[in-house]
C-alpha cells in the first residue's frame, strides 16, 4: 500500500513474521493485546509507520526504538516509511496508506478544522527542536525577527511545521507571512545548500543541521528554539511539535496497537532520560552520524531538553499551537478544532 516517489526508505523491525504475514499491512492490525498483557501473549502485528525526516534529531525516537529492539518486544513488526516534511506525513495517514505518522502535532489540529480527524497518541517532542538560522553575510542586517520581513526564509516544505513556527515569529514581531517569502529547502545538505549560495537569507531547521551550519561558519542562531525554556520566551508558551499520530477511528479501533505502540515509546523516552547524548549516538545507524560522530553528539546535547519522558501532551501546549495557527498562518483564519480530538493521553496514562 505504499507508493509513490516520496517513499524514500524502508526499514523493517521485529521478528514473529510467520503470524505477522497474516496481518494486513496498513489498518489491518490485530485488535487483541492491552496495555497490560505480557509480550509473550500478544499476536505479532504489523505496522507501516511514516516518518518526517528519520535522520533528522527531533525525529530520533523512532530509530532509537528500533535500534533498541523495543518494537520487537511489544511484537511489532514496524516499516518505518521515511519521508521528507511532516506535511507529507499527514496526507498519507489521512489517506489510509500508512496506519501512523510521526509528525508536528499542528498537523491533527489543522486537519481536525478541515473535519479530517487524526490525533497525536504520544508527544514525545514537547519544544521544536528548531531554530531560525542566518546566513552568516546577512547577520549584521538581521538581528531580530523584525528584520525578517522582506527576506528569503527557508522551511522544510510550505504547509510544514517549520512553516507554521516561521509564520508565529514573524507575526510576534508585528509582520503578516506574506511580508516575507518562504521557500521550501528541506533539511540537512539541501538547506545548507540554500544557506550557502543566497537561495535563502534565513531559514528554520533542526539538528544537526544547525551545528553543521554553525560549525562551519556559514550561518548563525537567530531564534533558538531547541529547549522549552527557550520556546517559551520566543512562542509565548509551551509548543509540542513532533510525536505519533493516527487516525481517530483507526485508534479506536486498534487500541491494543495503539497501547503498545505507546508502550514503545515511553520505553525508549525514559532509555534517553537514563542516557547521555554519547551513548544515545552508539546506538544509532552509522550513516546517521554526518558528518561525523563528534558533531553528532554535539548537536544531541543542545536539544535532549525537547524530549519528554511519558508520551503525555504538555497541558497548555493544545491551547498554544492552535492560538498561533489562528493568529499567524493565513489559511486558519476564522477555523476552530475541537483539541480533545487532536490527542489522547488514555495510552500514555497506561504505558508501563
Amino acid at each position: 500500500m505504499i507508493n509513490g516517489s516520496r517513499r524514500r526508505a524502508f526499514f523493517a523491525v521485529g521478528g514473529a513474521t510467520v503470524l505477522a504475514i497474516v496481518l494486513a499491512a496498513c489498518g489491518g492490525t490485530a485488535n487483541n493485546a492491552g496495555g497490560g498483557s505480557s509480550p509473550a501473549a500478544v499476536t505479532p502485528v504489523d505496522i507501516h509507520l511514516m516518518v518526517g525526516g528519520l535522520n533528522k534529531q527531533i525525529y530520533l525516537p523512532n530509530m532509537l526504538a528500533k535500534q533498541l529492539g523495543y518494537f520487537d518486544d511489544q511484537k511489532i513488526n514496524v516499516t518505518l516509511v521515511d519521508e521528507g516534511s511532516g506535511q507529507g506525513t499527514e496526507l498519507e495517514v489521512v489517506a489510509g496508506n500508512v496506519d501512523a505518522g510521526s509528525g508536528a502535532y499542528s498537523h491533527p489540529i489543522e486537519l481536525n478544522a478541515l473535519g479530517k480527524k487524526i490525533e497525536t497518541i504520544c508527544q514525545f517532542g514537547i519544544a521544536p527542536g528548531e531554530a531560525e538560522m542566518v546566513a552568516s553575510s546577512k547577520a549584521a542586517s538581521i538581528k531580530s525577527a523584525a528584520d525578517l520581513k522582506g527576506k528569503k526564509l527557508g522551511v522544510t516544505d510550505i504547509g510544514s511545521g517549520t512553516h507554521t513556527i516561521s509564520l508565529a515569529l514573524l507575526g510576534k514581531a508585528g509582520y503578516k507571512g506574506s511580508d516575507a517569502s518562504f521557500v521550501a529547502v528541506g533539511a540537512g545538505n539541501t538547506f545548507i545548500a540554500a544557506i550557502k549560495n543566497g537561495t535563502i537569507d534565513a531559514g528554520m531547521t533542526t539538528e544537526p543541521t544547525i551545528t553543521r551550519l554553525l560549525q562551519s561558519g556559514d550561518a548563525k542562531v537567530l531564534i533558538d528554539l531547541r529547549t522549552p525554556e527557550t520556546t517559551r520566551a520566543a512562542l509565548g508558551g509551551d509548543y509540542p511539535f513532533i510525536g505519533i499520530f493516527a487516525k481517530n477511528d483507526w485508534v479506536s479501533s486498534h487500541k491494543d496497537v495503539a497501547q503498545r505502540l505507546v508502550n514503545v515509546y515511553v520505553k525508549t523516552l525514559k532509555w534517553m532520560k537514563a542516557h547521555t547524548a554519547e551513548e544515545i549516538a552508539a546506538k544509532m545507524p552509522a550513516d546517521y552520524l554526518v558528518p561525523s560522530k563528534d558533531l553528532y553528539i554535539s548537536a544531541l546535547k543542545n536539544q535532549l531538553a525537547i524530549f519528554g519522558t511519558d508520551c503525555k501532551m504538555p497541558a497548555a501546549g493544545p491551547q498554544t499551537v492552535l492560538s498561533i495557527l489562528q493568529n499567524y498562518v493565513s489559511s486558519f483564519k476564522g477555523k476552530n478544532a475541537n483539541l480533545s480530538e487532536t490527542y489522547t493521553n488514555e495510552f500514555a496514562n497506561k504505558a508501563s
